[in-house]
């Protein structure tokens, strides 16, 4: 009976994810079209609109999840899907972009040079906060564990402002004509609020289920966070920028990849914390995954330095190292290596 009352609660969960991942990507569909609307109205450049007005907008459900795990007590598994989901749309969403391209997919100067670095010193940046999160304020030393304050947590935000001011140093420099030929402002302004609404509801339903499938299973929480909650939050960037690619717009498309994961290191794991107040760091399994994200983003920036353009074969090589890296975590679940300390 027992057994029965397990599969039950199992399946319920599971249906539960399902269906709110398919809330994540209705939401995310209204927050994004309103986002898009919107930056042609006020007249924001291409690589702007992807890197920042789109970006935040599909980075909203990685963003939810950082809250409400805070909130709740399950902060490893936010971090697990914030750095899952960078390694997913560093590797997958250009790689099914580029092969979904007509033609291989353009990356301009201003997207290797300008984003694609500013993106690894995020990465960096991040690093160093847990680092002095677990030399200031350490909670345990067997496995390294620190703890992250809001005042630590506030040197993210702040280099994601010196982001923000180059990228309006860019808008002003671009004068691109508006748009605004039968746009209803206000009503553009309601869709993107619903989107949020939708997708915040979402979100922690979700991280509820995955949570509770994890304790079933005997899943960590980071590596929960780092498979089940990243891919589902990941979906409307997936969506957004292979619909852009599809029309020729890569600098769009590699705009919203890399100005997505911007905005996840820099500002929804730091309000996160802000909100909450204080939450522990487990540094010992965090740094590999950074490890992973940052070489990633080197398979990512070489692949889109040659010629300027993601060709359909870097695609499929960027496809495979996902796959390796999925593999890995697998392997690391089940016990076969123990690279990740203290999960």
């Amino acid at each position: 009976m027992g057994g029965g009352l397990v599969s039950t609660a199992t399946a319920l969960h599971a249906a539960v994810i399902v269906v709110a991942t398919g809330a994540i990507w209705i939401g995310s569909s209204w927050l994004e079209e309103s986002a898009e609307t919107l930056s042609g109205y006020y007249g924001l450049p291409a690589v702007v609109q992807g890197s920042v007005v789109v970006a935040v907008g599909s980075s909203f459900p990685e963003f939810a999840s950082v809250v409400v795990t805070a909130a709740t007590g399950v902060f490893d598994m936010g971090v697990g899907a914030l750095v899952g989901s960078a390694i997913f749309n560093v590797l997958v969403i250009p790689g099914l972009s580029g092969l979904s391209s007509e033609r291989p997919l353009e990356a301009s100067r201003e997207i290797v040079y300008k984003e694609a670095q500013f993106y690894m010193i995020a990465v960096s940046a991040l690093v160093v906060t847990f680092s002095l999160a677990v030399i200031y304020y350490p909670v345990s030393s067997t496995p390294i564990v620190g703890e992250l304050t809001r005042p630590v947590a506030a040197i993210p935000l702040g280099l994601y402002g010196l982001y923000l001011f180059i990228q309006y140093q860019d808008v002003g420099d671009a004068a691109i004509d508006r748009i605004r030929d039968g746009i209803d402002v206000r009503r553009e302004w309601g869709k993107l609020a619903g989107g949020l609404l939708v997708i915040g509801v979402a979100v922690e339903r979700l991280v509820g289920s995955v949570e509770s499938l994890g304790a079933t299973f005997g899943v960590p929480e980071f590596l929960a966070g780092i498979t089940v909650v990243a891919a589902a939050t990941s979906l409307p960037d997936t969506l957004v920028s292979v619909r852009t690619a599809r029309e020729g717009r890569g600098g769009t498309s590699l705009g919203n990849v890399l100005g997505s994961n911007t905005f996840d290191l820099l500002v929804a794991i730091p309000v996160g914390v802000l909100i909450v107040g204080n939450v522990e760091v487990n540094f010992s399994t965090a740094v590999p995954m950074f490890g992973v994200l940052t070489a990633a983003t080197v398979v990512l920036f070489a692949a889109l330095r040659t010629d300027l353009t993601l060709t359909s074969r870097e695609s499929g090589v960027l496809l495979i190292s996902y796959l390796l890296f999925v593999a890995w975590v697998v392997a690391e679940t089940v016990g076969v290596t123990s690279s990740l300390r203290g999960i």
